[in-house]
């Protein structure tokens, strides 16, 4: 039976980064399909395309253009059709406040941006085969902040 493609969406206003983890994620060896928007709006917008499959991963930066981060996290968690979406913090921000603020709003998991392109595949492969639904389930402050 074939596996069905699992379905990332990453939201990153910096081009280098979004060309850097697109490299990573078609290295994975995990069938999947990868959009990315440019901020929060357009991911916003491209949701609410009828043609548009909800993604089963979303990797958000904090620090974008129009919606920030946390905005477009509030945007998700108070619709409907778009709460169920789990959620990654992807961002540079160490901050203890972005953590809790991101914590608070509904993301499933904060992940600093690493330095080095091995680290980044294997923190996407990490976080593309976690069983959202167990992990999810014992949600806690100590294992939001992803460590790697």
């Amino acid at each position: 039976m074939a596996m069905e493609k699992i379905n990332i969406v990453l939201a990153d206003d910096d081009e280098d980064d979004r060309a850097l983890f697109e490299l990573a994620v078609n290295e994975l060896k995990v069938p999947h399909q990868f959009d990315m928007c440019k901020n929060g709006q357009e991911l916003i917008d491209y949701f609410r395309q009828p043609e548009t499959r909800l993604p089963d991963i979303l990797f958000l930066d904090l620090n974008m253009p129009n919606l920030s981060g946390v905005e477009t996290l509030k945007e998700i968690r108070k619709d409907p059709g778009l709460r169920g979406i789990t959620v990654a913090i992807y961002s540079t921000s160490s901050s203890e406040r972005d953590i809790e603020a991101t914590f608070l709003e509904g993301a499933n998991i904060y992940i600093n941006k690493p330095s080095d392109f091995e680290t980044l595949k294997k923190i996407i492969k990490k976080v593309v085969t976690i069983d959202w639904q167990y992990h999810t389930s014992i949600l806690n402050r100590d294992n939001f902040l992803f460590r790697f």
